[in-house]
């Protein structure tokens, strides 16, 4: 028996590339009804009486054609003082507009 808190048995769960079959009766229906979906999306793009709704049925078209976009994120980790180099503090403190050109080559003190 396994230690409590030591993660899935290796080997174990669905295999890469096996189907899900608990969702796959939905899937099919879902892509049944994908075509006439789709129609429908590009008839909106060009008859909508609303700009919303157009913008909308082609932001659907162009995700399918081509992808959704890429989203970023800008991530700030807070870390204790003590942990940062003299380069990493030089570099906050010219972000910040506190110190100059030296943030990015520091002079060696010893």
């Amino acid at each position: 028996m396994r230690p409590k808190g030591s993660g899935k048995t290796p080997g174990s769960g669905r295999k890469a590339g096996t189907p899900n079959k608990a969702t796959a009766d939905i899937k099919a229906l879902a892509q049944a009804a994908a075509p006439t979906a789709f129609s429908k999306a590009v008839r909106l793009a060009s008859s909508a009486k609303s700009e919303q709704a157009q913008l909308r049925a082609i932001e659907i078209i162009l995700d399918r054609a081509y992808g959704k976009a890429h989203t970023t994120a800008d991530i700030t980790i807070k870390r204790d003082v003590r942990d940062l180099s003299t380069a990493d503090i030089l570099r906050a403190l010219a972000a910040f507009g506190v110190a100059g050109e030296e943030a990015d080559e520091p002079e060696r003190l010893h």
